[in-house]
């Protein structure tokens, strides 16, 4: 298939595009001006219900809704639109905007970004021990963008909230004094976006460093979501797949990260025959994804994508929080029903589906599972643990919060048991 892609400058040529009211199509355009809009022709014409788009699942990942902007900012721009406002003034008021909606969770930029010789890496993350994140400057865009994605700040043009490096070198200069690493993300964007020539470069030169303590290279992809045919009939796709059996047989291990959100994404033939062509390199896949308002929250959903995944080779990975940034109030549910929608569906899939772990919150000190409510005594907590974290022994510890029906994310919970503080809050100090 020719890849057509559509964004805001050429949406309403979209086909079957005539089905959507125009007040749908003014709305996309309201929230696209703040947050990435990208879509292409195979979400297009094989993944959505053009005859069900108000709540057909991956309509709604890659196309933006009104609901997705708080009320004044979806107001601010309508109003800018409908003046015909100067393409500079909207720019600037979507800037403003970007920046109230908490670009950069976690402490991205704050603490995760390491330094080599008093220098920042500004396109290395390295928040764990063992793992470093590498967003290499070909792959800091998508063949699609989701709406729910927290790496937005990527694809609007502000460059001080770009993680991106041009040289692998400095990579491997970095990685050469962290001999605990084990693992490196090539990440994006997405690195699959890349022609394989710049990818192999990248991997070319790791290999060649021979880093004694490196043992998986990793990269994150929605490319067997979103364009399955990088890997079937792209005019490099043998090569990518050649590239991947190279990795497995130097001594390294290559984990592709996948992102499947809903089993309509595994449902085509395309998808399933990329996936046989990666897994016969020896390549492991792996899938992660967020619980979303909107898409995903039933435990049916979850367990048959969870068990079609196996079916199909996939590992079922993580099931995340949604983010708190960009377009978190429309997807974000309450952690207790998290946790039931992931209760009721782990139980109802094999153990092969049980690698899956969740539900998980990406929090500045590192992934919180929510274990769910418990009684202790006569008061009704919330169990946590870290699954991750930055100091390596909070990691499987237990802690407890007050219950709370209605929190979404870490800093609407408080501890338990009349404690001022977490323990890992005492301890960061």
């Amino acid at each position: 298939m020719k890849y057509i892609s559509y964004n805001l400058k050429n949406f309403r040529e979209i086909p079957f595009f005539e089905r959507i009211c125009s007040e749908l199509k003014f709305n996309i355009e309201v929230v696209g001006n703040i947050l990435p809009f990208k879509v292409n022709n195979y979400i297009i014409n094989k993944l959505i219900n053009w005859d069900n788009t108000e709540t057909d699942p991956v309509f709604l990942m890659t196309f933006p809704q009104k609901e997705m902007l708080n009320p004044e900012h979806f107001q601010i721009m309508s109003t800018l639109l409908k003046k015909n406002s100067d393409s500079a003034d909207i720019r600037r008021e979507a800037n403003k905007i970007r920046m109230q909606l908490n670009p950069h969770p976690a402490s991205q930029i704050q603490k995760n970004v390491p330094e080599l010789n008093g220098k920042k890496l500004w396109g290395l993350q390295h928040k764990y021990r063992e793992t470093v994140l590498f967003f290499p400057s070909r792959g800091q865009t998508c063949h699609a963008y989701c709406s729910f994605c927290f790496r937005w700040p990527q694809f609007v043009g502000i460059r001080k909230l770009r993680l991106v490096m041009q040289e692998v070198k400095q990579l491997i200069e970095y990685l050469k004094t962290k001999p605990d690493v084990t693992d490196i993300l090539i990440t994006g964007g997405d690195p699959l976006i890349m022609r394989t020539v710049f990818l192999k470069h990248i991997i070319d030169e790791l290999l060649k460093a021979k880093l004694p303590n490196l043992i998986n290279i990793r990269i994150g992809t929605k490319a067997l979501s979103w364009w399955p045919y990088r890997f079937i009939d792209s005019h490099d796709a043998g090569d990518l797949l050649r590239l991947f059996r190279k990795v497995n047989r130097s001594g390294k291990r290559l984990a592709l990260m996948t992102h499947f959100n809903h089993p309509k994404e595994l449902s085509t033939q395309e998808v399933k025959i990329a996936v046989d062509r990666i897994l016969d390199t020896g390549t492991i896949i792996r899938s992660q994804a967020p619980i979303l308002k909107n898409i995903n929250d039933s435990p049916e959903i979850w367990q048959k994508l969870w068990t079609k995944q196996v079916e199909m080779g996939i590992v079922p990975y993580y099931m995340f929080i949604a983010r708190n940034t960009g377009a978190q109030r429309y997807f974000a549910l309450p952690l207790v029903k998290a946790w039931d929608i992931y209760k009721k569906a782990y139980k109802n899939v094999s153990g092969l589906s049980r690698t899956v772990r969740g539900p998980i919150m990406s929090t500045d000190p590192g992934k919180i599972q929510i274990l769910g409510p418990v009684n202790i005594g006569k008061e009704k907590v919330l169990c946590l643990q870290f699954i991750q974290a930055r100091n390596p022994d909070w990691v499987d510890k237990l802690f407890f919060a007050e219950y709370n029906e209605t929190a979404i994310w870490r800093n609407e919970l408080i501890p338990a048991f009349g404690e001022k503080n977490f323990f890992y809050e005492r301890d960061s100090r």
